[in-house]
């Protein structure tokens, strides 16, 4: 082992701040992160055993403990138990011979519950040892269990065929479908790769570059819907020896899965709006921040960066363009939702824990190592390329007038096409419903968890930046689903689960909350817990980051929309219980010391 983490801290020149990536390279070779390895790894990058400890306890996907030859995440998101994940969890536990988040005795199987792995249109899915195992059914994990025991290799555990598109590529190899159902401009297949490098950019200066981008009003497609172009001035204009771009590729909400199709079918795409956005700003360097989940894609994005660099994309004289250099590193995260706020990933990207940082200074003004950096979505970079290869008056021409362009959306839960749709941004939800394929609608998650919970009388409203605003996830619930239990909980728990804990608001408001509807759920529910829950959840606005501030969506929007669910679960003769049972909190103590209650209860 010493041998081999010495070669991790070589390949990463002994630098503290790659320290997740030598974290990530330690995990997967030895399924475990020990106490000797932290000792070594603190000695090697001259930073101490706490600064190591702190990164490496943080994510979900290091762990101390070893996590078994075949190491199985199975995602526990809304979707996968819309899809069966009850009976498919139970069968491997059956098949293994144990429980979730323990390893068989003899170390060969490690059960883990993990959070949406972006695979909600082919749930239930699951992680083993780096490869995705989508669409499960009980007889599938019966057969894959059979095969890990009978000593078969993680190529041989995949019998179907792979996916479509470059999912079968021999970079990729993986048994999963993009599912695109709609294609608009950003997904245009027609697209060359370079026109914009090689014939646009030099004929523009960078401030004719940052004045088309602004013209065009596109605006982050990542959910906050800042304006890309006055992001990329403000970079410009911050003077400093170094500047840096950030591809936010850490999708963590769960139904999301749009950049996961545009890594793997347009990532030229994506790396042009890169080095576009790097000739505009004055960056040389820049890191593609991509989800753990999809560590999959790293060969295959590697080879794409390489083939760049030798078509004169990236490098130095990009396009024969005196002086303009840029390179990308890819940056993988190991497992935290919360690294999707952009303060948190560069943090992250750092090699430390994810958690998010003060604002003010912003990352246009101190970012990566303190430096101005520019943080943008996936989907961003690729339509900042479609602005300059068509105009900014093509791009406007789509859309509503503040909600410029369309929108990528993943689509999924109760409907007959799951997959990613690009629409212009305007369409109504009853539009997509009708799209997906989706009937008997009793609710829509628009824009994830931290979105809102809308019902039938709301279906008729638009998605744009003016009203219903979106990063890219709608999930539908038809009636059979039970709201409250089936979402409103899974979404409350997974907030609660992805707290980096940093704030005492986001730390304990999010529990309180829990144990209120729980509470509901459990028949024992008055009035006062729907004003309760109303009440107590201003409390998290004063989170510092954004999955703080919105972790009382699912319970707030569901109130708003859905008051009769409430109403039904209530006991409405009572207007004030504070859920506390003396007789209840004290058996134990009673039992033990052989006396009854007064009460006789």
């Amino acid at each position: 082992m010493e041998e081999s983490i010495a070669s991790t801290l070589e390949k990463y020149h002994h630098d503290p701040t790659r320290l997740m990536d030598i974290l990530i390279d330690v995990q997967s070779e030895f399924s475990c992160i020990s106490d000797s390895a932290i000792k070594q790894i603190s000695r090697g990058l001259d930073i101490s055993i706490a600064d190591v400890e702190q990164t490496r306890s943080f994510y979900h996907f290091f762990s101390k403990r070893h996590t078994g030859e075949f190491s199985i995440f199975l995602n526990t998101s809304v979707n996968a138990y819309m899809m069966g994940r009850d009976a498919v969890a139970r069968t491997f536990e059956q098949e293994a011979g144990i429980p979730f988040n323990e390893v068989t005795p003899d170390g060969l199987i490690g059960l883990f519950d993990t959070s949406c792995i972006g695979m909600s249109d082919q749930e239930p899915a699951a992680i083993i040892n780096g490869k995705i195992f989508p669409n499960l059914t009980p007889f599938r994990v019966k057969e894959l269990i059979r095969d890990i025991r009978a000593g078969k290799s993680m190529e041989e555990l995949v019998v179907e065929g792979y996916g479509d598109g470059e999912n079968s590529n021999e970079d990729i190899r993986a048994v999963v479908n993009n599912n695109i159902r709609k294609i608009g401009p950003v997904l245009d297949p027609q697209y060359r790769p370079g026109d914009v490098i090689w014939k646009i950019l030099p004929e523009m200066s960078p401030d004719k570059v940052i004045a088309e981008i602004k013209k065009s009003n596109i605006r982050g497609r990542g959910g906050a819907g800042f304006p890309t172009g006055m992001k990329w001035e403000l970079a410009r204009q911050t003077e400093s020896d170094e500047k840096y771009i950030i591809c936010n590729a850490d999708e963590g909400e769960p139904g999301t899965f749009k950049d996961r199709v545009i890594l793997t079918e347009r990532p030229k795409l994506l790396l042009e709006g890169m080095v576009i956005a790097a000739y505009a700003t004055g960056a040389k360097k820049g890191i593609l921040y991509v989800r753990h989940e999809y560590k999959y894609l790293k060969t295959y994005l590697e080879n794409l960066i390489k083939g760049a660099h030798e078509r004169n994309l990236m490098g130095k004289d990009i396009a024969g363009i005196k002086g303009f250099e840029f390179d990308v590193r890819i940056q993988y995260g190991a497992g935290s939702y919360v690294c999707g706020e952009e303060s948190a990933l560069i943090e992250s990207a750092e090699g430390k824990r994810g958690e998010p940082r003060d604002k003010p200074p912003f990352p246009v003004e101190r970012g990566y190592l303190g430096k101005p950096t520019v943080v943008n979505n996936v989907e961003t970079f690729c339509s900042a390329v479609k602005v300059l290869l068509n105009g900014a008056d093509w791009y406007r021409s789509f859309g509503t007038k503040d909600s410029t362009g369309t929108k990528v959306l993943s689509i999924s839960g109760d409907c007959r096409y799951p997959g990613v749709y690009e629409v212009e941004w305007g369409f109504t939800v009853r539009d997509l419903c009708e799209m997906s394929g989706a009937v008997d609608v009793k609710a829509v998650q628009v824009g994830g968890p931290s979105g809102s919970l809308v019902g039938p009388e709301d279906f008729d409203r638009t998605l744009c930046f003016a009203d219903l605003s979106t990063g890219g996830s709608l999930i539908m619930f038809n009636y059979s689903r039970d709201l409250l239990q089936d979402v409103v909980l899974n979404f409350t728990s997974f907030f609660i689960e992805e707290s980096c804990g940093s704030c005492s608001t986001c730390r304990v408001m999010p529990v309180i909350l829990r144990d209120k509807l729980q509470k509901i759920l459990n028949a024992r529910g008055v009035k006062s817990d729907v004003s309760d829950m109303l009440e107590w959840a201003k409390v998290l606005k004063s989170s510092r980051c954004g999955l703080g501030q919105t972790a009382a969506n699912p319970i707030v929007t569901s109130i708003r929309n859905f008051p009769d669910l409430y109403d039904q679960k209530i006991r409405g003769k009572d207007d004030y219980d504070t859920g506390f049972d003396l007789n209840r909190a004290t058996r134990d103590a009673m039992a033990a010391a052989g006396r009854l209650p007064v009460n006789g209860g």
